[in-house]
This record gives structure tokens, C-alpha cells and sequence, in this order.
């Protein structure tokens, strides 16, 4: 903890996500990113007593494509977004619970697919602000107990 009450943290941290169901995911810890940004496919739209939802789902290891997870969120937002290489793109953002090490509390993250990308996540400057400070020297300052949360082999094809 720092004096002014931020936790540190590293470059690359694993958080999870639970009310989305996800229990462990690696997040890089992006302060270039304004808001935070999740790899998702198969986006639907659809509606839950006039609310707007989404349905999607996620690969939550990168090259483990045979765990999946599929989550549905009400939609916060839709924003036009400008990735790292300048290419807009209309997305969801939804507003759900994030924890990381010990804090827990709200963020809104942008639903995009992230097929090529090394990290699932992204975890943008909004959701740090005035929570965290980053050693871009240091990861998983946090620990990686959550990294433990999938047990399956890489040969078994399963949907959790």
C-alpha cells in the first residue's frame, strides 16, 4: 500500500470477473486505455423486460480456445472506441464487478474480439484511477492464486 492509500501493482495482474461467472483471467494492465476492454465472440443482442442485454462468450486462456465460458450482462453503454492502431470500432460496454488482489468494486469494460491479442483483458485507466499505481517493472504483484481456477487439461474439450 502507498501513502496515498493505491495499491501496487504490476504490469500484468490476474483478476476475476464474478458476475460474469469468470473466476480467473489475465489482465494487462493498460493505463493507455481509457476504459477497460474484454476478448469476447458470438455477441448477441437481446431484451429482458425493456433492458437491453448481451450475451457472449469467452476463451479465458489464450490457446485454451476448448474452455469457454458464456456470460450475459445488461448493456451500459454503446461507444465508439479508437484502438492502439488508430481503427474505430462501435462496442458494448457493460458494468460489472471486477476483483484484483484484495479490492473489489465496479468498472465498465468494452466487449471486443481480441482473437490476436496476447491478454482477455485489458484493464484501462478508469477502472485504476485513484486505486492503483503500476510497477511496469513488476507482475503479479497481486499473487496467482486465481491462475489455479482451471483445472482442466489442455486435451479436454469442456464448456464451464
Amino acid at each position: 500500500m502507498t501513502e496515498d492509500g493505491c495499491s501496487l501493482i504490476g504490469w500484468k495482474e490476474w483478476l476475476a470477473l464474478p458476475d460474469l461467472g469468470i473466476p480467473a483471467l489475465k489482465a494487462k494492465i493498460d493505463t493507455g486505455a481509457r476504459t477497460s476492454a474484454l476478448h469476447t465472440f458470438c455477441i448477441e443482442e437481446f431484451t429482458v423486460k425493456e433492458q437491453l442485454m448481451v450475451r457472449f462468450g469467452i476463451h479465458p486462456l489464450r490457446k485454451q480456445n476448448n474452455i469457454e465460458l458464456f456470460c450475459e450482462a445488461p448493456v451500459f453503454d454503446r461507444r465508439l472506441v479508437k484502438d492502439s492502431g488508430g481503427h474505430s470500432e462501435m462496442r458494448y460496454v457493460i458494468e460489472t464487478t471486477v476483483i484484483l488482489g484484495s479490492v473489489q468494486w465496479p468498472i465498465q469494460i468494452s466487449l471486443t474480439n481480441r482473437e490476436g491479442m496476447m491478454f482477455r483483458m485489458l484493464l484501462g485507466r478508469t477502472a485504476l484511477k485513484q486505486r492503483f499505481l503500476v510497477d511496469p517493472g513488476q507482475a503479479y504483484l497481486t499473487g496467482r492464486a486465481l491462475a489455479k481456477s482451471y483445472s482442466l487439461s489442455k486435451s479436454r474439450s469442456q464448456r464451464l
